[in-house]
């Protein structure tokens, strides 16, 4: 099963690993070092101009991905099929 993020992006319900509401988690500084980190290294894929409501971190063949996306965190999960995936903050 595949969750669609916005535009084209749409991942493997099996390689994400969180789902983080964007207005919440960036509050910590591990979790503000942890996005500009894979923003330095190519690892964040924007997926709207629009304002980011949430992040979306996957891992696939061991590369860790972050996707940005302007879906809240709510609208995701229940795309998701309202259950919670392994490691989701809502």
């Amino acid at each position: 099963m595949y969750l669609h993020l916005g535009r084209d992006i749409a991942v493997s319900r099996k390689s994400i690993i969180g789902i983080f509401d964007f207005d919440t988690s960036t509050y910590g500084k591990r979790t503000r070092e942890f996005l500009h980190r894979a923003e330095i290294e190519g690892r964040v894929v924007s997926v709207s101009d629009e304002i980011p409501k949430s992040a979306v971190v996957c891992v696939e063949n061991g590369r860790t991905t972050v996707y940005i996306s302007q879906i809240s965190s709510q609208t995701l999960l229940k795309r998701a099929g309202g259950e919670p995936l392994p490691g989701s903050v809502i």
